[in-house]
């Protein structure tokens, strides 16, 4: 059971965990692959992005097809991915995808070298892609507090935003420049790089990892069952989880279009959105390094809210701006720098949340729930934008994704969630 006190820490406890991280040599190499990989993935779903408006000359619809492809699988298979998870090692799921991601990728920039490159692969890549991508990311949420331990969740879960901010600022500065240079489908070539170095590192750590042992017959159905049930049944999950579904749905809408509103209705050349997206890693890094005290200083509840708030409200900068000028470079730069931070300490909170509830036996399952429900979300999302892209413009259908994020933060509001100052000492039980 959590002690109330497990995630709430004090200014001198705070240092000495950190500096205990710090020379946790197996964390280390966790973070370093994971840094190194989200480095790549930044630039290499820049560059498909930029493979299909540029190279591809994809159509609003095709654009909306292609963010569905990377959000299906999750929904399709999450769930299955959750159960697999509880039975077995975390660490060799982790290596496989890492490898399995790296050939796929590394089949667009084949193709287009001998001009077979056709926006059909790219769905196939990031479809498959996205499957080893759910099963990653499931393995790694459920991994984390057993290697680091649950008391150490938000500064684990802050180093891993920190670094991944830092990628941000390099990574989306470079992918543009490099798109220019290179062409689009050879920066793929970059990501497809990363996932090797990342499988190098995880499969570095060294603590003895134990499969999970179920105290009844393996049963498919009723293991994903229960990864549900214990979503639905806790109220924190469930509000965590209501939110999500609304602010993933219209975030799906806005996410679908908004490169191509920058690109095609703005006219900003890919270099310079690149630059103007790194500094969005720069407020995402400030907000990783500040989550730890802003959560200590207003409580985890009203720090997701407020997190949410400020980010769904930056949202509508960018379908304020029109042409390639520079009041709208500079709206495109206001939004970066004002949404990303509040955006990346919502999402830190979240995840420590989740993870700080959740038994052990479970946390595959609850957090592939979570992803499932998600990804389902912003793939209905994704493909009612592209629709409504094409039937009331681009520029409306942002509008109306920022005006459904800002309201998915009263799902916060009206929830436990609101007075909660520290993880909840609540943990699931498993249903039975």
């Amino acid at each position: 059971m959590l002690a109330m006190d497990d995630l709430a820490f004090g200014p001198s406890m705070m240092r000495r965990r950190f500096r205990g991280l710090w020379i946790h040599a197996d964390f280390m190499r966790l973070w370093t692959g994971q840094t190194i990989s989200v480095f790549g993935s930044l630039i290499g779903a820049t560059a498909i992005a930029f493979t299909a408006i540029l190279v591809l000359h994809a159509t609003p619809i095709q654009l909306g097809i292609l963010s569905a492809t990377r959000l299906a699988p999750g929904f399709l298979t999450g769930l299955i991915a959750g159960a697999w998870v509880d039975r077995l090692r975390r660490r060799p799921i982790l290596i496989g995808a890492d490898i399995g991601r790296a050939v796929l990728l590394a089949t667009i920039p084949l193709a287009a070298v001998f001009g077979l490159l056709r926006i059909e692969q790219l769905y196939v890549v990031t479809f498959f892609v996205s499957i080893l991508s759910i099963f990653f990311d499931v393995a790694y949420e459920s991994y984390l507090p057993s290697l680091i331990g649950r008391d150490q969740l938000i500064e684990g879960n802050s180093k891993f935003s920190a670094s991944a901010s830092l990628a941000e600022v390099s990574g989306l500065g470079l992918a543009g420049w490099l798109v220019q240079l290179f062409t689009a489908p050879v920066t793929i070539l970059i990501d497809a790089l990363s996932f090797v170095v990342s499988a190098i590192s995880v499969w570095l750590v060294r603590v003895p990892e134990q499969a999970q042992v179920p105290g009844f017959a393996p049963n498919m159905r009723l293991e994903i069952v229960a990864g549900l049930r214990a979503v639905v049944h806790h109220p924190l999950l469930r509000a965590l989880a209501a939110c999500t579904l609304s602010k993933e749905f219209f975030g799906g809408m806005y996410g679908a279009l908004v490169m191509l509103y920058m690109v095609r209705d703005l006219g900003f050349a890919p270099g310079i959105l690149g630059t103007i997206w790194a500094l969005g890693g720069i407020s995402s890094l400030s907000g990783a390094m500040a989550t730890g005290r802003v959560t200590r200083g207003l409580g985890i509840g009203s720090t997701m809210i407020l997190g949410l708030l400020f980010s769904s409200i930056a949202m509508f900068l960018i379908p304020l701006a029109q042409g390639a000028t520079l009041t709208a470079a500079l709206l495109l730069i206001l939004q970066q720098i004002s949404g990303d931070g509040p955006a990346a300490i919502y999402q830190i909170n979240l995840v420590s949340l989740r993870q700080a509830v959740t038994p052990e036996q479970l946390l595959g399952r609850v957090s592939a729930s979570a992803e499932f429900l998600r990804l389902g979300a912003a793939l209905s999302g994704s493909l009612l934008g592209g629709l409504m892209g094409r039937m009331i413009g681009v520029r409306a259908t942002l509008v109306v994704g920022a005006v459904g994020s800002l309201l998915s933060t009263l799902w916060l509001a009206l929830s436990p969630i609101r007075s909660l100052r520290v993880a909840s000492a609540t943990v699931v039980e498993p249903p039975l």
